[in-house]
């Protein structure tokens, strides 16, 4: 059976999530809404996006699961929605201490981490990491990839 390159990325777990998180902007924007903001102008203004730019963006976080439309209508003015993080949304704060994480090693700025993940607290920093079943922590050598259930072989 030949696999079709499409065949693949319907079944990959990472090409389904860029279908809804690839475009660029599209995890600032997350970012942006982890940090409390929820309404267009102030996403707008925060990321310097072009206003066509930001409306795809959020229809696309929207309609994929990543944000909530919510009406809100501040006095004398009309009616206007704002973007809050849903479940799926939160979870993708992982994501982002990655992405963070790998850009303060390989991409440092030269001014040190502009945000620091810490526990609730204590203000003690906290690091993603790779955990066993029984919870033990697991360094990047003893992790590997191995075929799930949904693989596609070649040929």
């Amino acid at each position: 059976m030949d696999v079709t390159p499409r065949e693949r990325n319907d079944r990959c777990s990472i090409a389904r999530s860029l279908q809804i998180l690839g475009e660029k902007w599209a995890l600032l924007v997350v970012r942006e809404a982890v940090l409390g903001v929820t309404r267009f102008a102030d996403f707008r203004a925060r990321l310097g996006i072009a206003p066509d730019v930001l409306t795809a963006r959020l229809e696309t976080l929207v309609a994929g699961g990543v944000l909530e439309r919510r009406p809100y209508r501040d006095a004398g003015k009309r009616q206007r929605d704002e973007y809050v993080l849903t479940d799926a949304g939160w979870q993708l704060q992982p994501v982002l201490a990655a992405f963070i994480a790998w850009g303060d090693e390989h991409r440092p700025s030269g001014h040190g981490p502009s945000v620091v993940y810490v526990e609730k607290g204590t203000d003690r920093p906290v690091r993603l990491a790779f955990l066993a079943e029984d919870g033990r922590e697991l360094g990047q050598d003893d992790v590997t990839v191995v075929p799930g259930p949904g693989w596609l072989p070649e040929g």
